[in-house]
């Protein structure tokens, strides 16, 4: 019997994502730990960090870059629920930008797995990327595009469509050493806008979802993490937490 197109299209979109599943298990994945920060939290933790970090090359004059993130979810509110619900093994897709340009657009599928986190890119055209945003699968999708064909596998059977924007301001340091790779971050202003039409946009409005003052730091890692790091995290009232800044946005929106 001879398969529908609407089937052969599914078909082509499930093999990329079988293709991309296969990968994901040879992904090098990393440790993350965040730490909700207060003030005055914020002002020693910076200092000490780069004392002995350098900040990214990108920042540039500014000292920080603002990032912008486009989430998407299924019908059913899977990723939000699987945050609420502290399931281990998860999975969200982003649509990324930088500075508010859309020079350079990025699809994300961030993983966590047994604690551990990993992230796959994929460039996507400004067109794909308005496609994405009205909920529509883009009809050009390239064989190297493999994030895509998962995120669009998905929007087919599980109707996935974005959810949430969030927006934010960070300041990002670097450690290298031999065998050592950790990247801290300093996120603030963080930001959740349920016009997810206004991604694009250079100015948007949403509503901040931490408290005047508050940030939050990221720690992430390879294999270990180095004693000079680590005893720069030993501060009184500073602890890990599972904070995640979609799932608040998205509390914050519903």
């Amino acid at each position: 019997m001879a398969l529908s197109y609407g089937r052969i299209v599914c078909w082509r979109v499930l093999q990329g994502s079988r293709r991309i599943n296969t990968i994901l298990d040879e992904i090098h994945y990393r440790h993350e730990y965040k730490y909700p920060l207060m003030h005055g939290q914020i002002l020693i933790e910076n200092a000490k960090i780069s004392a002995v970090a350098q900040k990214d090359a990108h920042v540039g004059e500014a000292g920080f870059y603002n990032i912008r993130s486009l989430y998407f979810d299924d019908y059913d509110n899977s990723c939000y629920m699987d945050n609420e619900n502290g399931v281990d093994n998860r999975e969200k897709y982003r649509i990324r930008i930088y500075n508010h340009s859309a020079e350079r657009i990025t699809l994300e599928l961030k993983q966590k797995i047994r604690g551990k986190t990993s992230k796959r890119t994929c460039p996507i055209t400004l067109a794909q990327c308005r496609k994405l945003m009205d909920g529509m699968i883009p009809d050009d999708i390239k064989p190297q595009q493999q994030v895509l064909h998962k995120l669009a596998y998905l929007m087919a059977v599980r109707l996935m469509k974005p959810a949430v924007i969030v927006d934010y301001d960070r300041v990002p340091y670097l450690y290298r050493r031999e065998d050592a790779n950790v990247r801290v971050t300093f996120d603030s202003n963080i930001t959740s806008v349920n016009d997810v039409s206004s991604f694009l946009d250079e100015r948007i409005y949403g509503r901040g979802v931490l408290t005047a003052g508050q940030a939050l730091m990221e720690v992430k890692f390879d294999s270990f993490l180095p004693d000079e790091i680590y005893s720069l995290l030993q501060l009184d009232g500073l602890s890990a937490s599972t904070f995640s800044k979609y799932y608040l946005c998205r509390k914050f929106g519903m």
